[in-house]
């Protein structure tokens, strides 16, 4: 069993900053490439940012100088800064895990709303 568990969406101003969190438990042999997606209503689900396990990086262009992920052990961050009302979405962590004696799949968070809004 794995179990991952999203925290640090909220309520915040034109230009704040928030930092998300996603974390992973459970029979955990690997982890490969982890990353955020977002979903705003009424539209598809997108790649917000993505980071492998060597420590590459791959944005968005339209966060790209503003958002930072980043990866400690089996945790993953999404560091978001000078926030848009654009970047209003439910936000969603996607790991690759590798259980032991398993292969390698995909696994989603529960989702953190992001809310920008004076």
């Amino acid at each position: 069993q794995v179990q991952l568990v999203e925290s640090g969406g909220g309520l915040v101003q034109p230009g704040g900053s928030l930092r998300l969190s996603c974390a992973a438990s459970g029979n955990i042999f690997t982890i490969n490439d982890m990353g955020w997606h977002r979903q705003a209503p009424g539209k598809e689900r997108e790649l917000v940012a993505a980071i492998t396990s060597g420590g590459s990086t791959n944005y968005a262009d339209s966060v790209k100088g503003r958002f930072t992920i980043s990866r400690d052990k089996n945790t993953v961050y999404l560091e978001m800064n000078s926030l848009k009302p654009e970047d209003t979405a439910v936000y969603y962590c996607n790991l690759e895990i590798r259980q032991w004696g398993g292969r390698l799949l995909p696994y989603w968070g529960q989702g953190t709303q992001v809310t920008v809004s004076s």
